[in-house]
């Protein structure tokens, strides 16, 4: 707090630019990207989260393979699983949002 009080204050243009690796920066900062950017990175974020739930069920599998009917349900529950995420996909895909060459309109 002392320096906020005391310290010396010199703004210039030079200070007031983002520090882009010493590299000058060019163009504006606030450029807007493209709706795809995020589109993409939520769809990456997503099924990334859902294979994350796949490690539990790999881990306790052995467990459930001891009783006949464990395995068989967790096998089927986790068929079900990833065939949800297939249908996810596969209608992503369909709907072009994994095409990186499309042109926006």
């Amino acid at each position: 707090m002392v320096s906020t009080f005391i310290g010396w204050r010199r703004p210039s243009k030079v200070k007031s630019q983002p520090y882009e690796c010493g590299i000058t920066p060019t163009g504006d900062a606030r450029e807007p990207f493209s709706v795809k950017f995020y589109l993409v990175a939520m769809v990456f974020i997503l099924f990334d989260v859902e294979a994350i739930f796949l490690y539990p069920w790999a881990y306790i599998f052995k467990d459930l393979a001891r009783n006949v009917e464990t395995r068989w349900f967790g096998f089927i529950e986790m068929m079900f699983y990833v065939a949800i995420l297939l249908v996810g996909y596969i209608y992503l895909w369909k709907k072009g949002a994994l095409d990186w060459h499309k042109t926006q309109k």
